[in-house]
């Protein structure tokens, strides 16, 4: 059984690495929720099958998937993809699913976050709830439970020290109304490993995670950030990129760098098509409703940074071509691969928001 520890993972001389470190693997789950994905959920599994099969070439990729969707799992991902039955409330492992730490010895052990779906944005969420503990416990890795809601997509590590994350969505009275901001940092410190926190302001337009960072900015490098730009001065997105640049530009990270900063284009904007229209979710799963003419939270800021690639949205053909090249020049020594994602953005996220990545390590 996985060992639940007292301590935190500051204290024990863990951290959380860098995406672009190592991974030993990647975690997923399964889509099959038809309240919020249209079509019996079946163009959001081509789509979920189509990232995992990309993944899969490069690193060891695992789907949790419920009983009753194991076998139409199997048929539609490839063999390497391991799968592991357990039961789930959705599909966003990078949110529901542990933050794995490592040390300098190359243990491996995870994070357990508090999980209130997006501040009481869908219910049921008990099972999600479970899903951390479910991951490490089939890892046999140790599991710090920490006294934070936090999702996984609303941070992001340069893997020496600094962590970016929103006001938006961190200090939103829907996920930690009790704790103060320096209450909050010390909470990250603790449990991330890290000693600099910088704060963004909001997050991406229309994001209905309350402004994760994944879809603002994120790492690329120790020193470099990628910066969801928008160049409309009539988009509500224009005055939120410009509040971002000029944070990051007066920041220094935990080693006293100041950032070198990268514009990604903004897609679209992209919106809901009346064939696309969720109308309303089932009373007894959700609280939210969605229709015809819905903007959607697109970003090429939430790509995935796996071993030997990088796997990114394909969002909008005016831009998607540049996104591509800014990528390639940011990560030489990856290859850049666009999967169209339309199908999981109309499910509430993207490639980032789908994944979790395990680092190399040994659990203990």
């Amino acid at each position: 059984m996985s060992e639940t520890l007292a301590s935190t993972p500051a204290a024990d001389g863990f951290r959380m690495p860098a995406e672009w470190e190592t991974h030993a693997g990647c975690w997923m789950i399964w889509p099959e929720r038809v309240d919020n994905w249209r079509g019996g959920a079946a163009p959001g599994q081509a789509a979920f099958a189509a990232v995992a099969s990309a993944i899969a070439a490069h690193e060891p990729l695992t789907m949790l998937v419920s009983p009753g969707q194991w076998s139409n799992a199997r048929r539609q991902l490839p063999a390497s993809v391991r799968l592991v039955e357990a039961s789930t409330d959705d599909s966003w492992c990078r949110d529901s699913g542990p933050s794995f730490v490592v040390d300098t010895r190359g243990r491996l052990r995870g994070v357990d976050w508090e999980f209130n779906a997006w501040g009481g944005l869908y219910a049921p969420c008990e099972a999600d709830r479970l899903l951390a503990a479910k991951v490490l416990e089939v890892e046999r890795a140790p599991r710090y439970r920490a006294p934070l809601v936090l999702e996984g997509g609303s941070i992001h590590v340069d893997g020496e020290g600094t962590v970016l994350t929103t006001e938006e969505c961190l200090l939103n009275p829907n996920r930690n109304p009790e704790l103060s901001r320096v209450e909050i940092e010390e909470h990250l410190k603790d449990y991330l490993g890290v000693s600099t926190v910088i704060w963004l302001g909001a997050g991406l337009v229309d994001d209905e995670t309350s402004g994760h960072i994944d879809n603002l900015a994120c790492f690329v490098r120790p020193g470099v950030v990628a910066l969801t730009w928008c160049e409309d001065p009539n988009d509500p997105q224009y005055a939120i990129s410009r509040d971002a640049l000029e944070r990051l530009s007066k920041a220094r990270d935990a080693r006293g760098r100041t950032l070198e900063i990268v514009k990604l284009p903004l897609p679209g904007p992209l919106f809901r098509g009346t064939e696309e229209a969720i109308d309303s979710m089932e009373p007894s799963h959700g609280t939210m409703s969605r229709g015809a003419g819905e903007r959607l939270g697109a970003s090429y800021a939430n790509f995935y940074i796996g071993n030997g690639l990088v796997l990114m949205p394909e969002l909008d053909p005016r831009t998607d071509g540049e996104a591509r090249s800014i990528l390639t020049k940011l990560f030489p020594d990856r290859t850049v691969i666009g999967l169209p994602t339309r199908e999981i953005l109309l499910g509430g996220g993207n490639i980032h928001c789908i994944t979790q990545q395990q680092p190399a390590g040994i659990p203990g």
